[in-house]
């Protein structure tokens, strides 16, 4: 039974590597999360901004028992709210250059994403 709390750990600093690494992106990065954003949304470099801070906050957050709780709420609630710009990715994946395989494969990639921050919480 030694495999699975290990498999636990290994999971979690994965989904924390993940958030931290996708999260330094937007600041490394940002113009291709710009190249994603909604044109409806205000203030779109701003949003890029806040998202990659709170991803690398998530991701953190994910680290240590007494903040794990908040963080997946935090990285729960934001992977909710960027849905509308990988939404958006797909509808124009042609403009941006990305193969539609991949634009429409990164909507289901969510919902992954959301099972996997929800399973680490304990």
């Amino acid at each position: 039974m030694f495999m699975l709390p290990l498999l636990r750990h290994l999971s979690l600093y994965l989904l924390a590597m993940l958030f931290v690494g996708a999260g330094l992106l937007h600041f490394l990065r940002p113009g291709i999360y710009l190249r994603i954003m909604p044109p409806t949304l205000p203030a779109p470099l701003a949003l890029v901004y806040i998202s990659g801070f709170c991803e690398v906050l998530g991701g953190l957050g994910l680290l240590w028992p007494r903040s794990r709780r908040w963080a997946v709420w935090g990285l729960l609630a934001l992977l909710v709210a960027v849905f509308p710009a990988n939404i958006y990715m797909a509808l124009i994946h042609e403009q941006l250059g990305i193969p539609g395989w991949l634009a429409w494969g990164r909507l289901p990639l969510q919902g992954v994403l959301l099972w996997w921050v929800w399973k680490v919480r304990r």
